[in-house]
Order: C-alpha cells, then structure tokens, then sequence
C-alpha cells in the first residue's frame, strides 16, 4: 500500500511524543542538558556519515572526493532563498499557532522543541529515500525501520523540550507524505542520481541540526532547507540540457 510508510512513521512520532510526555516528569535540569548533547552528538554522526558515504570514492589504493561543488552551491545557493523566504520564521509561527491551540502558553520551550524534531525526523537520507521507494514500488521497509529510530529520537526530545516535540507528528506526515505522492505520480523521472544527491545535502542538513543540538542555534537550519531543491533543478539541467 502506498503511504502507509508515512502512516506507521506518523503513529510512531505520536507514541513517542506520548512516551515522552510521561518520563518528562522524571528528567530533572541535570538530565535534560546531557540527553540534549548526547543526542546532538548522535544526530552529527549520523550527518557525518552520511555526506561522507556519497562524497568518498575509493579507487584502488587512493581516496577521492566528489561532489563538492554541489554541496557548496546547494548549501549557499538554499540558505540564500531559505533566508529570503525566512522559513525558519514561518515555522516558528507555526509553532506559535500550535501552542496557542493547545493551550500551553507558560511552556517556553513548545516552539523550539517543535522546529527542532521536525527538522530531525524530516530531512535525513532514510526520510527521503524511504519515502520515494514507497511512492515507487509501495515498498515501506525503510520509514519501517526510520519509525523505529523516531520513536526514540522523539520520546528523548519530549522529554527534554516538552510536548512541542510530539507535534512534528504533522510536518512529517506532509513532508514524507508529499515526496511519497509525488514518487507515485513522475516516478518515472527520479533517478537513483538524483535520490543519491538529494540525500547527500539532507545529511550536511541533519549535521548542522545535531550541532544545534549541542550549541544552541549556531545554523538557521530551516532556512538552508531549499538546498534540497538544488539537486533537483542540476538534474532537470541534465536532463532538458543534455
């Protein structure tokens, strides 16, 4: 069944965000601060891993890179239409709405917890990929086994910023939701490229979220969220171009 990976990826936010509300009450100051740097530090990794595992090419005996013009340019080229369009800003706003809606004005947290964990949950590799295999094929393994990490990932986040962090449940479902529905409908013309590429900028995304993690907003993460679409508008040059 098509989408039913972002349907079992959802369920899992939401329990984890569930799980999260109760050990909240059992996580003191002194806890929060470490499950946060603990948490950034395997976020970062994750990052690491992988735009090294697109960037290194092994041949023979020597190492090579590739791709790093493309980083550069997604990178840049993103941030200066994310910082246009101030994504970060309208989130924020959302989040703003959803706190109003639910009726925790006294949590100072509710914003920071709800842009964070999206951010987290959304823009990796295994969101991506897993979310087009799905739209192609219907094949949902992967938002499987990315529900499984989520649930963590969002239970740790819920109990540390509050219940904001259980709200990215609405951001992942659109988000996987969309590149899901778009995979069913121009399958045809997603190559394996394109996936790889569009992979490689989430993870250098995923690597600025788990520093933020650790440093508190050094990267305007949402507003680099347009370097996705570069990758995307290379291969469309490629393919009207060649």
């Amino acid at each position: 069944m098509i989408g039913l990976g972002t349907i079992i990826n959802t369920a899992a936010v939401i329990l984890g965000g569930l799980l999260g509300v109760i050990l909240k009450n059992g996580v003191t100051k002194r806890f929060e601060k470490i499950l946060m740097q603990a948490n950034g530090l395997a976020v970062v990794f994750i990052g690491i891993s992988g735009v090294l595992k697109h960037m290194l090419v092994i041949e023979g005996s020597s190492i090579d890179t590739r791709g790093t013009m493309l980083l550069i340019f997604s990178l840049v080229l993103g941030s200066l239409l994310g910082e246009l369009v101030d994504i970060e800003d309208k989130m924020e706003r959302i989040g703003e709405k959803l706190k109003a809606a639910v009726k925790v004005k006294n949590d100072s947290r509710f914003v920071d917890g709800f842009v964070t964990t999206s951010l987290i949950i959304c823009i990796g590799a295994m969101a991506i990929v897993g979310s087009i295999e799905d739209g192609l094929s219907g094949d949902s393994s992967m938002l499987v086994a990315k529900s499984l990490l989520d649930f963590v990932i969002v239970a740790i986040l819920t109990a540390t910023y509050g219940i904001g962090a259980a709200f990215s449940a609405i951001p992942i479902f659109v988000y996987q939701g969309s590149i899901t529905l778009i995979a069913a409908l121009f399958g045809s013309i997603i190559s394996d490229l394109l996936i790889a590429e569009m992979s490689f900028v989430g993870s250098a995304l995923v690597f600025c979220v788990g520093v933020n993690l650790i440093r508190e907003k050094t990267f305007r993460v949402a507003n680099m969220l347009p370097a996705l679409l570069i990758p995307i508008a290379v291969e469309l040059w490629r393919v009207f171009a060649g």
